[in-house]
């Protein structure tokens, strides 16, 4: 059973972001999945890693929307996303040291902060992304 599931009020209503939070879902389900099933660390590790590295590509793609079209909240927004990163960097480093194995509170850490961030942070400049263009 999935740990998230994408429902249409996370749409932000721009269509290569909301693809983005898709595969953001998916990449949190398997890390879920691998947590669950009781893979090894390696395995673990690497959906760790996989939602790392999408999860920045991710965050310069809306970085890069925002900033190209002057969006007022750029800057507070990407403090939430340097500061998720930087969280996810840590669980990675601690996993990889053995000072921390991925757990139910983790999962649950970063479905709801990707919930919270989408239905809060990303609804906000949604109107604004979408009347300056973005679709």
């Amino acid at each position: 059973m999935p740990l998230m599931t994408w429902t249409n009020d996370l749409s932000v209503n721009i269509n290569s972001i909301d693809t983005e939070h898709k595969k953001l879902i998916a990449l949190i389900n398997a890390l879920n999945d691998a947590m669950s099933a009781g893979k090894g660390k390696e395995i673990v590790g690497k959906v760790l890693n996989d939602l790392l590295d999408y999860t920045k590509t991710h965050f310069a793609h809306e970085e890069k929307l925002m900033a190209e079209h002057s969006y007022p909240g750029y800057l507070p927004h990407k403090k939430a996303h340097d500061e998720l990163t930087q969280q996810v960097i840590d669980f990675d480093r601690d996993l990889k040291a053995g000072k921390l194995v991925v757990t139910v509170l983790i999962m649950n850490f970063l479905k709801d902060w990707l919930t919270t961030h989408i239905k809060g942070t990303d609804q906000k400049y949604s109107p604004f992304m979408v009347r300056s263009g973005v679709s």
